[in-house]
């Protein structure tokens, strides 16, 4: 029994052991490591075609182009804002330019205005002269750039550009009468002429005259030669003169140039009638037309009775009132004295009104 008994115990021993010594094969198996396989060396990615590098280039130069064209749409599209903000606050209040030629500087504070005409109503553009060369210069005498003006009142919709002659220490908002060049506005801009109907209203084209040498005012058969009389002795006698009738502000003015030396003849309206001046005439009466006798009273570097022929003879147009004794730029007739005139005979005058100044004027 206990034989048997120590047969059965040990069996089971046996296999246990048995099973141990299994484990124990298989987990030392397990734990050996096991050779890894060698890799291969990395290989290169192919290398891109020409066309594929050129397309990817391409791609990123396009891909730069698109992203700074856009940029530069982006300034583009602000600048054009900016341009547009700009503008719209130009024509808020809008600005004038002129250009003007054959305009001459006034004196003793007389000065230029322009005015807009808008609704039939004048809004002022702003005060200026002009210098010796002609260009547009302020009160002080500073240059204005460019000839631009820019009005504190807008004058968006203007019809009509008018530029008047205002008087020393003018502050009022109203024109004077003395409106000198104007023109209407098409488009934003207008031609600045004498014509114009809201300035003196005449191109002058049509004016002619004669005149004679006599001193009637001296008495006759004396110092003929020393006077001047704008008149036709075969109409009757009658006017010397063909001139358009000038609007309020205006007057014209006889002259004769002697010796270098512009003397009036005296200042006119009307060609039928005698002039509102006789400074250097005689005691004795002078026909119904404009005139001087030379014969008394000569201005300084003078010396009357003179004889007038070589002389120059001249009717211009003359701001009422004057900002000078000297003759206005605008002279619609000038003739030169025959040296060997003889008196009471018909002389002519020529036309100048092809020199009148003239000008544009732009809004905006």
């Amino acid at each position: 029994m206990r034989a048997l008994l120590k047969s059965r115990l040990t069996l089971p021993a046996l296999l246990i052991a048995v099973l141990f010594l299994i484990v124990a094969c298989g987990s030392a198996a397990t734990a050996t490591p096991r050779p890894q396989p060698t890799q291969p060396p990395p290989t290169e990615a192919p290398a891109a075609s020409d066309g594929e590098a050129m397309e990817s280039e391409e791609g990123e130069s396009m891909e730069g182009e698109s992203m700074e064209g856009e940029a530069m749409d982006g300034e583009a599209m602000e600048d054009d804002k900016m341009s547009e903000d700009g503008d719209a606050m130009a024509m808020e209040s809008g600005s004038l330019s002129l250009k003007l030629t054959g305009i001459q500087p006034l004196a003793n504070g007389y000065h230029y205005e322009g005015w807009a005409i808008v609704d039939g109503s004048p809004v002022t553009t702003g005060k200026f002269n002009v210098d010796a060369n002609g260009g547009l210069v302020d009160l002080s005498g500073a240059p204005i750039a460019d000839g631009v003006f820019k009005p504190t009142a807008s004058i968006e919709g203007a019809a009509a550009i008018v530029i008047t002659i205002e008087p020393a220490g003018d502050v009022d908002t109203v024109p004077a009468t003395t409106k000198y060049l104007g023109g209407n506005l098409a488009d934003g801009s207008a031609s600045l002429s004498v014509a114009h109907g809201s300035s003196l209203g005449d191109d002058f084209s049509a004016a002619t005259g004669v005149y004679i040498l006599a001193t009637p005012t001296d008495g006759p058969d004396n110092n003929e030669r020393s006077g001047i009389w704008f008149l036709d002795l075969p109409s009757g006698p009658g006017p010397g003169l063909e001139l358009p009738v000038l609007p309020d502000g205006w007057l014209y003015e006889g002259w004769v140039v002697i010796d270098g030396t512009p003397v009036s003849t005296g200042r006119f309206s009307a060609v039928d009638a005698p002039d509102l001046d006789a400074p250097y005439s005689g005691d004795l009466g002078a026909p119904p037309v404009p005139g001087e006798d030379f014969i008394a009273n000569a201005p300084d570097g003078l010396t009357f009775p003179t004889d007038i022929a070589g002389m120059t003879a001249v009717i211009s147009v003359e701001p009422a009132p004057d900002d000078s004794a000297a003759p206005f730029t605008l002279k619609p007739l000038v003739g030169a004295i025959p040296a060997s005139a003889a008196d009471h005979v018909n002389y002519s005058l020529d036309n100048n009104a092809q020199g009148f100044p003239a000008g544009t004027a732009t809004i905006g």
